[in-house]
């Protein structure tokens, strides 16, 4: 189920989900290691910053030696 309304430049969960290339769960698990926080929403229907988003693909991008 996605909200109704998300704000511009935040992701729903599913949003996150994909760009990140993980499940749902794991979306859960990055915000309870606070890794990822919600920008707002409700606790069922959250949703999230688009600068954190690319902060954390920014930092899973494997590094050139």
């Amino acid at each position: 189920m996605e909200p109704l309304y998300v704000p511009p430049g935040h992701l729903t969960a599913h949003q996150v989900a994909a760009q990140l290339g993980i499940g749902l769960p794991a979306v859960r698990q990055l915000v309870r290691r606070g890794q990822l926080r919600r920008a707002g929403g409700s606790p069922r229907q959250p949703y999230y910053a688009w600068a954190d988003v690319q902060a954390l693909i920014r930092a899973r991008r494997p590094t050139a030696a």
